[in-house]
């Protein structure tokens, strides 16, 4: 029995198709993804931020096929082939980008204080902006929509609130910036079917999030919406059965 959210399409489209093609060569680094994920966005961006050569596999993580459990047994996108090593888990492997890649656009601050803080928002992004964006999405019943609003809400100006530029860290695009952009380029969902918008934020949020949108590597790595749509109204309806919509279920974080 096919698992219920494998119906989705096959391969990347508009932008993405594009950037795809121009990946199918052998290289050390071979890079699994599947071009719905948000997750496995964040590496996608931070290979093509820093310039990395590697090679684009699609992957269904629904199917779970052997020989990509042999890569991650999680079958979870995004996972990586390096030198014939396999590593996976989207912020490990961003880290790993950074540090075996060091002659590369750095998508970390060189200070050790300014890493560290870095490392502190994305960590809130993961446990305070993304639980409830995924809530808000997914949740029935108005009430828990209301405080799954007012959450995101909350979490959204507090990032604003902490923007030192352009960019979260200041003139320099980074990690945290990639961490949050899988989400802030979806909130289109929760504006057309759950009230949220970006001027309710606040704080220069929506112009902050515009130029995350219009990044050329985010615009770069974009499928068309019809495909992705149709992914989440299985979320809309409280349906889908990805490990995010189980966790959000079970009041979780998944990373």
């Amino acid at each position: 029995m096919s698992h219920p959210d494998a119906d989705v399409y096959p391969i990347a489209t508009g932008p993405a198709a594009e950037t795809v093609a121009k990946h199918q060569d052998p290289q050390d680094l071979v890079f699994y993804c599947a071009w719905f994920c948000p997750y496995a966005a964040r590496t996608w961006l931070a290979l093509e931020e820093k310039g990395i050569p590697y090679q684009y596999k699609e992957e269904n993580p629904f199917h779970k096929d052997k020989e990509f459990l042999e890569i991650n047994p999680k079958g979870l996108v995004p996972a990586i082939k390096y030198k014939e090593r396999a590593l996976y888990e989207s912020l490990v492997l961003c880290e790993f980008l950074e540090d075996a890649y060091p002659n590369t656009p750095p998508l970390l601050p060189a200070d050790p204080l300014d890493r560290a803080y870095a490392r502190l928002w994305i960590d809130y992004i993961v446990k305070s902006v993304i639980p409830p964006f995924q809530r808000l999405v997914q949740m029935q019943e108005p009430d828990k929509q209301r405080a799954a609003l007012e959450d995101t809400i909350k979490a959204m100006r507090t990032i604003a609130e902490k923007v030192k530029g352009p960019w979260f860290m200041g003139e320099q695009f980074s990690l945290v910036d990639i961490v949050l952009v899988p989400w802030v380029i979806r909130d289109h969902v929760v504006a057309e079917y759950r009230g949220y918008s970006r001027e309710a934020v606040g704080s220069g949020w929506k112009e902050y999030a515009e130029r995350l949108a219009n990044r050329e590597s985010v615009v770069k790595t974009q499928s068309l919406e019809e495909h992705n749509m149709k992914i989440y109204r299985r979320y809309l309806r409280n349906e889908a059965q990805s490990e995010l919509a189980k966790a959000i279920r079970a009041g979780k974080t998944f990373t």
